[in-house]
């Protein structure tokens, strides 16, 4: 069995290899677990569903020129029932905003008309009682809008909303003790009250910052037809006909009215291009981070492999020396795996207290969510199984170390 004594001992005459190898440990044990947790974080970001049905979806941004913005309300109606008219279209709203677009309204509301502070932050959707078969929204409690509900208005003089449709996450928070159904909300510094008359399942935000992580699926639509130049074109194609309909939609659309621009850029998109701009740096980040993680993990590895070799040319006459006495291969083996292992313990140990400090740093700093205990963890028994697995090659060649040695000059 072998004696710790001895190698704390051969340990203490190696004092700057072993430290260095600690804090290296160290240090890679930190920065690791807040790049995984940084990369969980993102990664769950990138899968935040939105509450549409989106396989199916597309989206498209149209300007029109030379035209009004308040005469824009009989050109918007002729688009809709030309796209409406596409073989493979099943519905289209026109929007403010959507899901993921990366623009849109965004207000405090209320339940009480007196309060002088919002109870809740919340995006704001205007569209008419095709936005929820358009998104496909599920509708959990209540109706849908009628269409004698819709209005069209100027989008610098809305009119107050008689009824409304929220998110669950926006009633939980309006009406915590439940049956939000039917109750009040006063939007921004409204004075009249809106009536909640459905509740949808999920209906995510235009943004995906961090600072929209509050209030993300705080969302509300609003009976009203925004009576503007600029518009979103929302479409649901039928199941299979989305390709089609994403070549059909823009030339249906310049057959009705060529006075208008489609931006080249970002002006048609299914909603998986939407998605995957939306996240875009998202996954940069994650990917940086986890290039970032490989790399200490080698560097990390190069150097405890490298130490060790250097270890055993120097003791090779003491490793012969004790192969003469008796000591087979398999105990020099578990001696350098056991000498590492007590620096790698006293590695992570400093690492994990690195880890913890880093992160609430990052935390006063950034506002990041605190780390969680799993991450550290298994960064420990990473780090000391990347430890084990890279000793192993010198140990090995040490262990081969023939008894001869021992009768050499050093």
């Amino acid at each position: 069995m072998l004696q710790i004594k001895p190698i704390l001992a051969a340990l203490r005459r190696h004092k700057a290899g072993t430290i260095l190898i600690a804090l290296q440990i160290a240090l890679t044990l930190a920065i690791v677990c807040n790049a995984l947790f940084i990369i969980g974080q993102r990664l769950e970001r990138v899968r935040r569903p939105t509450g549409m049905v989106e396989t199916d979806l597309m989206a498209i941004q149209s300007r029109f020129v030379g035209t009004e913005e308040n005469k824009t309300s009989p050109l918007i109606k002729a688009d809709l029932q030309a796209l409406r008219q596409l073989p493979g279209v099943q519905d289209v709203v026109s929007l403010n905003s959507y899901p993921l677009r990366g623009g849109g309204w965004s207000t405090g509301v209320r339940t009480d008309v007196d309060a002088k502070n919002s109870k809740a932050h919340t995006t704001q959707y205007f569209g008419d009682e095709h936005t929820l078969g358009t998104m496909g929204l599920h509708l959990l409690e209540g109706r849908n809008f009628r269409a004698d509900e819709i209005m069209q208005a100027d989008p610098q003089a809305l009119p107050d909303s008689a009824a409304i449709i929220v998110s669950k996450a926006l009633a939980d928070k309006l009406y915590p003790e439940g049956h939000a159904l039917g109750k009040p909300v006063y939007i921004g510094d409204s004075k009249s009250p809106s009536t909640i008359v459905g509740i949808v399942e999920r209906l995510g935000v235009p943004w995906n910052g961090t600072w929209t992580d509050s209030f993300y699926e705080n969302s509300l639509i609003q009976p009203v037809q925004l009576v503007s130049s600029f518009t979103n074109y929302l479409i649901r194609a039928k199941p299979g006909q989305l390709a089609d309909v994403l070549k059909a939609a823009p030339a249906a659309l310049v057959k009705v009215n060529r006075m208008r621009v489609i931006p080249s850029e970002r002006g048609v998109r299914t909603f998986a291009q939407v998605r995957e701009y939306a996240y875009k740096g998202d996954r940069g980040m994650a990917i940086l981070m986890g290039v970032v993680c490989l790399v200490l993990l080698a560097i990390t590895a190069a150097g405890i492999v490298g130490l060790t070799s250097f270890w055993v040319g120097q003791r090779r006459k003491q490793i012969g020396v004790r192969r003469a006495l008796g000591a087979t291969q398999r105990d020099i083996l578990g001696y350098f795996l056991t000498e590492n292992l007590l620096i790698g313990v006293a590695g992570v140990a400093i690492g994990a207290l690195l880890a913890i400090g880093m992160n609430l740093w990052l935390v006063t700093q950034f506002e990041m969510a605190r780390l969680s205990l799993a991450y550290v963890l298994v960064g420990v028994v990473a780090l000391l199984l990347l430890g084990q697995g890279a000793v192993l090659a010198p140990a090995m060649r040490a262990s081969r170390v023939p008894p001869v040695e021992a009768t050499r000059s050093v």
